[in-house]
């Protein structure tokens, strides 16, 4: 049933589930945002991670298939998205550190030398 899954070069499938996956988990992390759900809060972020890594894994296959079989979109794919990607970056950044100090903080870094 599952042979040639990750013969990502022939079988779109893996990049289908780890999107579907990926877009249930963002689920998780609308759905932990309610109040009704607060003591399970501290699992959001990790919702939210692991849904932009299995999402990017998912396009990535898919980028894979697509140049193997359907050169023409890969290349359409592959112009746009560097746009997407920095519109994103733009829309997170305004939204949530517009007007906040310290931006980056590197502190973390330093206490694992």
């Amino acid at each position: 049933m599952l042979e040639g899954i990750f013969d990502i070069k022939n079988d779109r499938r893996l990049s289908m589930y780890l999107y579907r996956v990926g877009f249930g988990m963002w689920l998780m992390y609308l759905i932990l945002g309610a109040p009704a759900l607060r003591t399970f809060m501290h699992y959001r972020q990790d919702c939210g991670l692991i849904s932009f890594v299995l999402m990017i894994f998912g396009f990535t296959a898919s980028m894979v298939y697509d140049y193997f079989h359907h050169h023409n979109q890969y290349e359409m794919k592959k112009k746009w998205l560097f746009i997407s990607y920095a519109v994103l970056a733009g829309i997170i950044y305004f939204l949530e550190f517009r007007g906040k100090e310290n931006l980056i903080d590197i502190n973390w870094i330093l206490s694992l030398l």
